[in-house]
This record gives C-alpha cells, sequence and structure tokens, in this order.
C-alpha cells in the first residue's frame, strides 16, 4: 500500500519545487521505490522542469510520460473527465511505488480561486494529504498567517485534508517569528528565500536573448548568474562596477571592453564572471578573436542580434529554476530543507513503514546521515582536481564534514568561483605554507630518522600533498584524508603506513568494497591492497571487515571464501583458508564465520541449505572474504559491472586513524560518498578512544 503526499499551492512562484525536492530525498532514504505524479502539466513534451527535477532524482523510475495525469487543454475540454483520468494514473504509479509525491499545479493558465480549486479536488479524490506552501517573501509574519488560515478553510471547503504547511522564500530576518505562527498541530516549516535559487543559469540567459557562444568552456554554462552589468562604459569606470557571478552585457564592437573583462576575469583580485553577452550583432573581429583563442580563457562569451536595452530587460526577465543542471542549488534546496523542517515528524506523518531492503541510494544518504550527525575535520589533498572542488561544494553546503583543501589559495578559490561552487566554509592550506612544513618536518623526522631519513629529506617528503595530508590527520590538525582522484593507490596510502601505522593487534593494513546491490549491502574484502595474504594475515581481515561492516549498520556475517566448501577440498589454497577461519574463532569467538565457503553457498539460501545445512553463515553472509587480490578484484568487477552494483571504496581498515584512497575515474559522488565513510570512521575511532 503506497501512501502519498499532495504539494499544493495557492498562488504561483512559492518554490514549491524545493519542498518537492526535499520530500522526494526524505522518502528516498526511508523506502525503496519513490512515484512521482504531475496531476496537471503545462505541456505533455517533456518540459516540465519540476517533473525533469524530480525524475532526475536517483530514488526515483519511471518515464516523463507516466508521470502525467492531464494537460490543462484536457481539463477545459471537460473537467470531470480529466478528473477521472488523473485518478486512474495516479493509481498506476501508486501500484509501482511504495510512496508517492504529487506535485500540484503551478498557476500559469486559469484564475488563481479557480486553479486552487482543483487541486483541492484531486488532492480529495486521490485520498492524499496535503502539505500547503504559501509564499512569504514581500509578506509580513501576521500577513503570511493569514494566508495560510484563508488557504486551509477553502482546502477544507472542498473536502480536502491539510496535514502539513511550509511558510517558503521568506524573510530571512523572520524565520522564527514566522514560524512559531505555523498552525499547531501540523508538521511544517519556514524556509528562507535564498537568491541563488532563484537566479538564472548563463545557458538560460543566453537562450533567451537568442545568443550564440562563440567562446568560452561549455561547462561553465550551467553557472548562476548572480546580477546582470551594462558594459557601455570605458573599461577603467566599468572594472570597479564588476561583481562575483555576474553576466556582462556589452556592444559587440567595443573589443577594448571584451579584453578589459577577459583580463579582470583571470586576475586575481577581481570578480569571477558568469559570462559576457556582446549585444547589436556585432562580433569581434579577426584579429581579436585570435587574441581571445589564444588567451585560452574558459570564460563565456556569446553574440545577440539584440540591442543593449533589450538584451539587459530580456535578461533580468528571465527567472531562474531549481533545476538538477545546476547541483549547487539542488544541495542549497536540500540543505535549507533538512535544517528548517521536521523531516521525521514528516516522515511519520506519512505513515511510511521503513524496510528491510536497502537500496544503493538509501545506503548513500544514510552515510550522509550518519557523517552529519557529529561533523569532523577531512582533508582533501588534490586541490587542482575539478572533481574534488565540486564534491567539496556538495560536501559543505550539505553539512556533512568540515574540509581542508590542499594547494594554492587564490587559485582553487578562482577556479571554485568560475565553476559556480560555494567553496567559503573550506579552510585552503598550502602544502608549502612554512609554519605547518616546519612543524611536520620535525615529527616526521624523529619518526624515520631509524630508517636513514634526513632533516632535508623530511622537509621535501612533508611537502608532498598525501604527505602533508596524512602528517595533518596524524597530528589532529584533521581526523581523516581522502586522496587518490589524481595520484596512485601506493601515493595515497604508503604514507598512512609510514606515519600513521596500524591498530594495536592487527598486522596488517586491508581494505573493503561495500558493495550496493538491489536490495542489501554487502562487504568484500580485501580487494584492493594485499596480493596473497597469509592465514593470520586473511583472519586479521577478517576480523577488521567484521568492524568495518558494523560500523556501517551491517550485522557481520564472515564467509571465508574458498573453491570449495567445507571438507570437500584438499590443497594449501583450500588450508590457508581453513586456518585462517580457524584463527578468527580462536580471536574473536563472538563472530559468526564459515568458511571455507563457495560465493553460492555463502549468499544463496537454496544453496546453502545442500552444502552448508545448518550453518548460522551459509546463504546470508554479509561479510564476504576473498582469499588472494586477484580473487577479490576479478569478483567485485564482475559484480560491479554484471549486476549493476554500485561499488563503495575501497574502504582502508586497520589504520589507526582513517585514510581513503579514490579512484583516478572516480566521480563526485564516489568522493562524497568517500569523504561520509572517512568521518564515520573517525567518529567510531573518538568513540573507542
Amino acid at each position: 500500500m503506497s501512501r502519498s503526499i499532495y504539494i499544493a499551492s495557492s498562488e504561483g512562484d512559492t518554490g514549491k519545487s524545493t519542498i518537492a525536492l526535499g520530500i522526494t530525498a526524505m522518502l528516498s532514504r526511508t523506502v525503496g521505490r519513490v512515484g512521482i505524479f504531475r496531476p496537471v502539466a503545462r505541456v505533455a513534451d517533456g518540459s516540465d522542469y519540476v517533473l525533469q527535477l524530480l525524475l532526475g532524482h536517483d530514488g526515483v523510475d519511471q518515464t516523463y510520460e507516466e508521470s502525467i495525469g492531464v494537460t490543462y487543454d484536457d481539463v477545459h475540454a471537460n473537467p470531470d473527465a480529466a478528473l477521472a483520468t488523473i485518478v486512474q494514473r495516479y493509481h498506476d504509479i501508486a501500484r509501482k511505488s511504495d510512496a508517492v509525491v504529487i506535485v500540484g499545479t503551478d498557476y500559469t493558465d486559469v484564475s488563481a480561486a479557480a486553479e486552487f480549486e482543483f487541486n483541492a479536488r484531486i488532492a480529495a479524490n486521490l485520498g492524499a494529504p496535503v502539505a500547503l506552501v504559501v509564499r512569504g517573501m514581500g509578506r509580513k509574519p501576521s500577513e503570511i498567517a493569514q494566508v495560510i488560515d484563508g488557504a486551509r478553510k477553502e482546502m477544507v471547503n472542498n473536502h480536502a485534508h491539510v496535514a502539513a504547511v511550509f511558510a517558503n522564500r521568506c524573510e530571512p530576518a523572520d524565520i522564527a517569528e514566522i514560524a512559531g505562527l505555523l498552525p499547531e498541530g501540523l508538521v511544517g516549516g519556514a524556509l528562507p528565500e535564498d537568491p541563488l535559487l532563484v537566479a538564472p543559469s548563463l545557458a538560460s540567459l543566453i537562450t533567451a536573448v537568442d545568443g550564440t557562444v562563440i567562446s568560452g568552456s561549455p561547462e561553465l554554462m550551467s553557472r548562476e548568474v548572480s546580477t546582470i552589468v551594462v558594459g557601455a562604459m570605458s573599461p577603467e569606470h566599468l572594472l570597479g562596477r564588476l561583481s562575483e557571478g555576474a553576466v556582462v552585457v556589452t556592444p559587440g564592437d567595443r573589443s577594448d571592453t571584451l579584453l578589459a573583462l577577459l583580463t579582470a576575469h583571470a586576475a586575481g583580485g577581481f570578480p569571477a564572471l558568469s559570462g559576457v553577452i556582446l549585444n547589436g550583432g556585432f562580433e569581434p573581429a579577426e584579429p581579436i578573436r585570435r587574441l581571445i583563442d589564444g588567451l585560452g580563457s574558459s570564460l563565456p562569451i556569446a553574440t545577440t542580434a539584440l540591442g543593449t536595452y533589450d538584451t539587459a530587460s530580456t535578461c533580468w526577465a528571465t527567472r531562474g529554476r531549481l533545476s538538477r543542471e545546476s547541483q549547487l542549488k539542488v544541495d542549497t534546496a536540500l540543505s535549507m530543507f533538512e535544517s528548517h523542517v521536521d523531516t521525521e515528524a514528516l516522515t511519520r506523518l506519512l505513515d511510511v513503514a521503513k524496510t528491510d531492503v536497502i537500496t544503493p541510494l538509501m545506503f548513500e544518504n544514510r552515510l550522509l546521515d550518519r557523517a552529519r550527525g557529529s561533523m569532523k575535520h577531512i582533508v582533501l589533498p588534490e586541490g587542482g582536481d575539478d572533481r574534488i572542488l565540486r564534491a567539496a561544494s556538495t560536501l559543505l553546503r550539505r553539512n556533512v564534514v568540515e574540509l581542508t583543501i590542499l594547494g594554492d589559495e587564490a587559485a582553487i578559490r578562482a577556479r571554485g568561483a568560475e565553476l559556480g561552487l560555494d567553496l567559503d566554509k573550506a579552510s585552503i592550506i598550502s602544502p608549502h605554507d612554512e609554519e605547518y612544513v616546519s612543524r611536520y618536518a620535525d615529527k616526521y623526522y624523529e619518526m624515520r630518522k631509524h630508517k636513514g631519513a634526513t632533516m632535508d629529506v623530511a622537509r621535501d617528503r612533508v611537502q608532498d600533498v598525501s604527505y602533508f595530508g596524512t602528517m595533518m590527520v596524524q597530528e589532529g590538525d584533521a581526523d581523516g584524508m581522502v586522496s587518490g582522484a589524481a595520484h596512485t593507490t601506493a601515493h595515497t596510502i604508503t604514507p598512512s603506513f609510514q606515519i600513521i601505522k596500524t591498530v594495536p593487534g592487527t598486522s596488517v593494513v586491508s581494505s573493503v568494497f561495500l558493495m550496493c546491490l538491489a536490495d542489501r549491502v554487502l562487504v568484500y574484502g580485501d580487494c584492493a591492497v594485499n596480493p596473497d595474504p597469509t592465514a593470520a594475515e586473511l583472519a586479521d581481515i577478517a576480523i577488521s571487515s567484521a568492524a568495518t561492516a558494523e560500523q556501517f549498520g551491517i550485522d557481520p556475517k564472515i564467509a571465508m571464501l574458498s573453491y570449495s566448501t567445507g571438507e570437500s577440498g584438499k590443497g594449501s589454497d583450500v588450508d590457508k583458508v581453513r586456518e585462517a577461519t580457524e584463527i578468527v574463532k580462536e580471536r574473536r569467538p563472538d563472530l559468526l564465520v564459515e568458511g571455507p565457503i563457495q560465493y553460492d553457498a555463502a549468499v544463496d539460501p537454496s544453496v546453502a541449505a545442500s552444502k552448508a545445512p545448518g550453518s548460522p553463515v551459509a546463504g546470508q553472509a554479509t561479510v564476504l572474504v576473498f582469499p588472494d587480490l586477484n580473487t577479490g578484484n576479478n569478483t567485485y568487477k564482475a559484480v560491479q559491472r554484471s549486476a549493476g552494483a554500485v561499488a563503495i571504496g575501497p574502504v582502508l581498515q586497520g589504520l589507526r586513524k582513517p585514510v581513503n584512497d579514490l579512484s583516478r575515474g572516480a566521480l563526485v559522488q564516489d568522493i562524497v560518498n568517500t569523504v561520509a565513510i572517512t568521518a564515520i570512521q573517525a567518529q567510531q575511532i573518538n568513540s573507542e578512544g
């Protein structure tokens, strides 16, 4: 039986897409299948931006077409028939979903009163509780309360049940007062206006003026535009009027202005622009084009045939949308929702029962929630990689961790601004900063002088970003480190072997992958570090892997994998696994462990019944320990590619403090997940220490 919530507003421009996105993300952490339904769409051609936003969420798996009830034309032609179609199409979605987010109309067609009434009729006929969204911008708190009261009464008059109320886009200074005026007994919240969420992208402005891009980086087209500056004056006067994220509109024949803008964008001490629009139908002359190309600037430049006034006024009139093209907007909206809404109360309202199924998205969201619960300080050594900067922006906006990024501060902040990222809360440290280098070199020398290290070697060594970051963790200047997006595994983890070292009683540093299957999470170890562990090392890997599983809420049931099950096999390889299993039982009698056992008997109950009857592990193993790196690495990649599993890792284990390695092909989400994992490991170490 699916549960649903109908998100409705009594007027336009309430920002209900923020509420819809927040509720969708909230539900995806709890249930396996979230449905999205738009009872009335403006058009059925795929251009409904709210649907595009929600259908792009990782927890949603349905097409645009099946998400729509009817169009406005259908409602005009026959409202009753349209309502019947809406009900039927809603139930088509509900049958396939554990919960459904229903998004009401946008007030772009008929009168507001008639449209609000029709939304109430739809909600009543779908039997869905209503989450009412009202606009706070431009209203006093008392006026917002009056609007809410009137809208609730209108909903009740049309037999709809209002269960939640959100005052959105409110004056930030009034948030506390508005929250206190919300109706008692209803879930909801007051959310502030954030100019970023209504800022247009550069791409949308260029489209609005029918422009053509002639230069610049395509990846910067999605950057938000903070303001429009008309550059009709001479360069010396224009440069003082520039601001961060501005688009400058200037006549296309003003080559002096264009070159001044390109120079200012690249220079330190000047704001990073979003782009330049050359108006009047003029394009730069050929020598100027060659000069622009030679500069290699990433700043987007576009031309338009419109005049200065028409270009500027069109840009000013273009309103931004919350969309998947802007990760910064999505992060901002989700952070705002999580900060100002009691999501636990909202979940209880929907009576959504938690499931034993754990989807990859549910697991990833739980990682962020757990990391956020006790914020830790993580160092990211690879500040020159755009993926690292994008992940850092998401982590900071979502309040997951505190971050230090290594590199040149001016260059990193300039690149972050150019990409439209929010790195304001990040600490940026140069690995050549003498204050740190001197202290770390002294410490490193003391640790490694017995290995022949000199002070000169120590000073050189600690200025390597991996060693510098590792020293930060060792000295307590950070709680953990994540690296490897631009470096080899050896470059990332070798410093930790030398400096941080292993947990007492653990002979070997090893790794696991958290394998997120369609309905559960398994722990695979060791798939990344140890080529051919001994029986004693294999036992260490199993015990460490069980501890890692527990850190992430997975009940450890250990399968010591081999090519045979039980006593059926002979040979040195299977004997090693048999011996390792006995060592685990002797050292940790509290752990459930089975071995040697084949993979199918470990995870498939029907196979387990015949190959290992009566085993408390067989058929339900959650921690799978491979006998060697060759087997483990190939198996995890086979499952990842063939079964569509999400592989999170490698997660290093056995170190006294957490350091984790990234694949050089890591995606931004991989980096976000690994940082969250590292923070959770740091939490565990602190709680045990």
